[in-house]
């Protein structure tokens, strides 16, 4: 996963308008609490977010936190005027002191989690009391375009599973935390073509991390039968690719 991030930190920008409109969404549903504190940004990958909240903080100690350098380099590049720190550290485990974070944000990054409930217990682990945890996250209906069409070439897992809105409830109530407030909408994006399509994800950094997947490379010969298939489906010019995004918002007593 790491690296997968590393190599998509040059091409994500031009890449991720899904990223900065459910970004945009999430600050929207969620206005920054009248608080003050550290604020940390899990998953910052090239700024966006980070500098979002550094416009909406106005001088509160803000923390851009990323698995892979690159994308803090990037983030750098990106706003050379934030006033933040960058650091690059695991989100699974948190180099923080117990009770030493006030508010966590991020933004289409937690899906990547090996273990979220672990995840979630060490967020609860960093936050002070009435510490906040604001994220979006993918839920289970996204790309089911593409899994579809994957599911007639082979037997093989080609698209994440990712956690419904109810599992996601529960982690966090296992996590000490409530007030919880999950909710989740579907967006859909257009491309000219399946490649095109498949050119987003990678350049992203979107990357099969489940079991069940092909342990050899994917053939020339199935990838374009998959193609076949995606367009097989449509009905009209353009290939559509569904998104579920799931917003969260809670807090500690």
């Amino acid at each position: 996963m790491k690296r997968s991030f590393a190599a998509a930190a040059g091409s994500y920008d031009g890449l991720a308008a899904l990223q900065r409109k459910v970004g945009l969404e999430l600050l929207e549903r969620f206005p920054l609490a009248d608080r003050s504190g550290v604020w940390l940004d899990v998953g910052c990958g090239t700024g966006f977010l980070t500098n979002q909240l550094a416009i909406r903080t106005m001088g509160e100690p803000l923390i851009a936190l990323d698995i892979a350098l690159p994308m803090l380099h990037a983030c750098r590049r990106n706003y050379p005027n934030l006033i933040a720190r960058h650091l690059c550290a695991d989100a699974e485990n948190l180099p923080f002191a117990s009770a030493s974070i006030d508010s966590i944000y991020s933004n289409l990054a937690l899906q990547w989690a090996q273990d979220l409930p672990k995840t979630l217990k060490g967020f609860g682990r960093v936050l002070k009391g009435n510490g906040q945890l604001v994220f979006a996250t993918f839920g289970p209906a996204t790309l089911h375009e593409l899994k579809a069409a994957w599911a007639a070439v082979d037997d093989f897992v080609h698209v994440n599973h990712f956690h419904a809105a109810d599992d996601i409830r529960r982690f966090l109530w296992g996590a000490g935390f409530e007030s919880i407030d999950v909710d989740s909408s579907l967006y859909r994006s257009y491309y000219p073509s399946v490649q095109a399509l498949m050119r987003e994800l990678k350049g992203i950094g979107a990357h099969n991390v489940n079991h069940g997947r092909n342990p050899k490379p994917t053939t020339k010969g199935r990838l374009a039968q998959m193609m076949s298939e995606y367009r097989r489906l449509m009905t009209g010019a353009d290939i559509v690719a569904s998104y579920e995004i799931i917003f969260v918002q809670a807090g500690l007593s």
